[in-house]
């Protein structure tokens, strides 16, 4: 029989994961991700009260907060989008330049290493209707 203790444990443990992935990336889209499996842990936990109270405010309030985290996605990805355009980076330092005048900046102790020419290894796609050239394999 599965009790409440379990579906409380499996939310800790996914809470916890969600909260080091949160604390030790700097990648935003990484950040990101860990805060939307915390937002997940705290769902589980509203379902698991919900079912041991046999009652459905729980259940409704867990549809409420799944709703505002798929709004949350879209707009957290849009201004990912943007920042990459802007500045051609993932990493959480570059919001600094978002500040308010006046504010002093946050640094961090070291910097991440940068790749020169990172953008022109891209892949291109092939327009429509030629067909791809062969590269040759080394």
């Amino acid at each position: 029989m599965i009790s409440v203790w379990h579906y409380l444990a499996v939310a800790a443990v996914l809470f916890s994961l969600g909260l080091v992935g949160f604390l030790t990336r700097r990648n935003l889209i990484t950040m990101f991700l860990s805060a939307e499996l915390m937002l997940q842990a705290v769902v589980i936990n509203l379902l698991a009260f919900a079912r041991f109270h046999a009652t459905m405010s729980g259940q409704v309030f867990a549809l409420f907060v799944v709703t505002v985290a798929a709004c949350e996605a879209g707009v957290a990805m849009a201004m990912f989008i943007a920042l990459y355009r802007r500045n051609r980076s993932l990493d959480a330092t570059v919001w600094q330049q978002l500040r308010e005048t006046g504010v002093p900046a946050t640094t961090d102790p070291e910097k991440l290493p940068t790749v020169p020419g990172e953008l022109a290894d891209d892949p291109k796609l092939t327009p429509a209707g030629k067909k791809p050239q062969e590269v040759a394999r080394v």
